[in-house]
């Protein structure tokens, strides 16, 4: 009797034992869970490379691959990788010649081969093949892309040398269709920037400095293909046109004084003379007395950003474009000389942090480099004009020679984590957005520049 009670004693021991042990291994996830795929220019191969990051247990694991496959074999003296855009899971990447598009240049599109699905409140990612080429024309009739957007879910490559730009649509070179190449639209010159509304005009900046052409402006109608596509151009007083963009209706533009902006002509029934120009000051180079200007934007939610200014008179600027009255609001960022700002990058977190991003790059001298953060809305009332500076963290090297070298950042899909680029190291550091400190930094070698990321952590069901 005493024998068969503590027979049964045991095995409801054993039995409690075991399960939890069972529980305890359901509960915790050995394996491989990929978070986040990246592809980045490697500016020494003059090709794409990529890579993936998983959790395996508690720690981090980085795994480097070699370039995408199928991508163009490109010369590396001659060619250059020029911007690079990612919609979904599509990428595009423009590609540039040192003889005005008569060796050879034009894009490539890459498949990351991660699908991605909304359910509401979250993303299920599922990481499938590799990053692979969908569609690419290197040749000598692109026109020696430079400048390369995206708009409302389309791409648009400025071919310079041709006047004009190319619509590329990701569900066609994911189709892999008859449209893949996308359709050519004449608007703008020489080194084309350009914004689109609705998909159906676009504004085309020239950047000559001749009498005809300075500070002209094409409008396209994207209903007509080819030569027929201008419906008028318009001319702002200055010239040195370097950087164009759209937010609530309104398209803004960067020439050699300040920044100018119209209410965009969806409907076309504006003609050069009813345009209306308005234009926002960014003050004087109190050494030069020149004016202040931009070259780049970038856009969060109704708010256009840019950076102006040297040394103790650098800055941030902030535009709400759904004001009644845009004004400019200059957030000061402190930069040393021989250091310059680059173009901010945007987030909203997990966390509904809304954060900017901008290097601190080396232009001369040997001056360590930074990456310095924005909080854009600290009391998250959607008023940016609040914003402050909340850290600055130490980066490794760029290695900037004119529009190249210089760092880049990108973040996940679910908008916990962000990669920097070092091209002087050839060094990636990962960064958390939770806390905003590195978490780990990875040898790739080469001189990485631009990088994209997609996907969040791998969906298990």
């Amino acid at each position: 009797m005493i024998i068969k009670r503590l027979l049964s004693h045991f095995l409801i021991i054993f039995a409690l034992l075991t399960s939890t042990v069972f529980l305890h291994a359901e509960e915790v996830h050995t394996g491989d869970t990929p978070f986040m795929r990246i592809i980045w220019q490697d500016r020494d191969t003059k090709t794409l490379r990529w890579g993936q990051f998983s959790q395996v247990g508690s720690q981090i694991q980085f795994k480097k691959h070699d370039m995408v496959e199928g991508f163009p074999q490109l010369d590396e003296k001659r060619n250059e990788l020029v911007q690079m855009e990612r919609i979904g899971r599509v990428v595009v990447v423009g590609i540039r010649d040192d003889q005005d598009g008569q060796y050879q240049s034009g894009w490539a599109a890459i498949d990351m081969g991660v699908r991605s699905h909304s359910h509401g409140d979250h993303d299920d990612h599922v990481y499938k093949e590799p990053p692979h080429v969908l569609a690419s024309v290197v040749d000598q009739s692109q026109g020696n892309p430079a400048h390369l957007y995206q708009y409302e879910g389309l791409f648009y490559l400025a071919n310079d040398r041709l006047n004009g730009f190319t619509k590329l649509d990701p569900l066609h070179l994911l189709r892999q269709d008859d449209q893949q190449q996308g359709q050519f639209f004449r608007g703008g010159g020489g080194h084309i920037t350009l914004a689109a509304i609705d998909g159906k005009i676009a504004y085309s900046t020239w950047a000559a400095r001749d009498e005809e052409n300075n500070g002209r402006i094409d409008v396209s109608d994207l209903s007509e293909t080819g030569e027929d596509a201008v419906a008028y151009s318009f001319q702002l007083p200055v010239g040195g046109l370097h950087g164009a963009t759209t937010s609530e209706g309104r398209v803004f533009f960067a020439p050699s004084d300040g920044i100018y902006y119209v209410d965009a002509d969806v409907n076309l029934k504006h003609s050069p003379e009813s345009i209306e120009l308005h234009h926002l000051s960014l003050g004087k180079d109190e050494q030069s007395d020149q004016p202040n200007r931009t070259g780049a934007f970038a856009t969060h939610r109704n708010w256009v950003l840019c950076n102006t200014g040297k040394h103790d008179a650098a800055a941030l600027c902030l535009i709400d474009a759904a004001a009644a009255k845009p004004s400019i609001i200059k957030l000061p960022i402190d930069t040393p000389d021989g250091l310059s700002l680059t173009t901010p990058t945007t987030v909203v977190t997990a966390a509904g942090k809304n954060y900017a991003f901008l290097f601190q790059d080396r232009k001369d001298g040997d001056l360590a480099e930074k990456l310095v953060i924005v909080d854009l809305d600290p009391n998250a009332d959607r008023d940016l004009s609040d914003a402050k500076v909340v850290k600055h963290l130490p980066v490794g090297p760029s290695q900037v020679t004119g529009h190249y070298g210089h760092h880049e950042i990108d973040f996940d899909a679910d908008r916990r984590w962000a990669v920097v680029t070092n091209p002087g190291s050839g060094k990636l550091q990962l960064l958390s957005l939770a806390d905003l400190e590195f978490r780990g930094e990875y040898e790739v070698g080469g001189m990485p520049t631009k990088v994209l990321c997609v996907g969040g952590e791998q969906t298990h069901h």
